[in-house]
């Protein structure tokens, strides 16, 4: 709400261009003594055209002022004097929040049956997929791309590699409450543990662990450096601990890459990542079919094939 002084400003330059309005077609609308007829304006060209001047007709001027009686009419009952709210009461809040109780009475109808349900039972419904992908892209495309696909720090989600877990509950946590992935920064650590060589040995171990063909001379002097300081997250076989969403290294799966400059940015300045959580954006429901979605980009193989296509796939040619 602006103050009292700007309400009284705004009113003076309503009230000041209405009746502007009001004496200029006041003013223009009537002839005076001494005006010339409107055809003796003498502006004529080639012998034969000339100009007038003749007024409006008297119903059009009418038309003029009928405009303004409305638009004062407007003023009354609709704010737009300064402070003065108008006797409808209108705001645009309230009808922004009519037409979202609207809205979400349309919405609340349409996910009733999807409510609760299990995120693999939906993966297998072709409408809740539909609705899902709808929601992934209008949501989760900006990070994990149109396809789901991912990119460098945003996790792949049609393939297997799932860092908090693949089960259906866990992907659907990811979703509703998100997650945080830390991977802290060991480049202090490692300067006390022999500096540049410490860093070359850690990550020729770590890349030894997918990659068996690495530099078995450092590999082996990374070992015990890996043992004292990345076992708590990574196990000792380097599988990870998926409740923390420490990765498993001996896949060939890297979120961050796998050459030497990303493993070493990601040991010596660490990693941080995290997945919003998306309850409080979506609603427990339209979440629920998010995850059901991405649980289906990486489960195709398992869906129930369509009647339809069953039928013509059991069919043999005919010889």
């Amino acid at each position: 709400m602006m103050s009292t002084g700007w309400s009284w400003y705004v009113i003076a330059i309503v009230a000041f261009n209405i009746l502007g309005c009001v004496w200029l077609l006041w003013w223009t609308g009537k002839r005076r003594p001494g005006d010339p007829k409107p055809d003796e304006t003498s502006h004529i060209w080639d012998g034969d055209l000339t100009e007038y001047n003749k007024p409006l007709p008297r119903w059009w001027i009418n038309l003029f002022y009928l405009t303004i009686i409305y638009a004062i009419g407007y003023l009354i009952w609709y704010p737009g004097l300064g402070n003065f709210a108008g006797w409808s009461g209108w705001t645009s809040r309230k009808e922004l929040a009519q037409d979202q109780k609207t809205e979400d009475t349309k919405l609340a109808a349409t996910l009733a049956a999807f409510r609760d349900r299990p995120i693999d039972e939906l993966a297998r419904d072709p409408v809740a997929v539909k609705l899902g992908g709808s929601i992934f892209s209008n949501t989760c495309a900006s990070c994990h791309g149109s396809g789901g696909r991912g990119a460098k720090g945003f996790p792949n989600l049609t393939d297997t590699v799932w860092k908090w877990g693949g089960k259906p509950e866990q992907v659907l946590q990811s979703v509703l409450d998100g997650r945080e992935g830390v991977m802290p920064p060991w480049g202090q650590v490692l300067q006390g543990m022999g500096g540049d060589d410490a860093v070359v040995s850690i990550v020729a171990y770590v890349q030894s662990l997918s990659h068996p063909m690495a530099d078995s001379y450092w590999a082996a002097k990374g070992k015990p450096i890996f043992e004292g300081i990345c076992v708590a997250c990574h196990g000792a076989d380097g599988k990870g601990n998926q409740d923390l969403g420490a990765p498993d290294l001996t896949d060939n799966y890297w979120l961050y890459g796998d050459s030497n400059e990303d493993l070493r940015t990601s040991i010596v300045m660490g990693r941080h990542g995290a997945m919003p959580a998306h309850l409080q954006i979506l609603g427990e429901t339209r979440a629920r079919l998010a995850a059901a979605y991405v649980w289906s980009l990486s489960h195709r193989a398992n869906m129930p094939v369509p009647a339809a296509r069953a039928a013509t796939t059991d069919t043999k040619p005919t010889p």
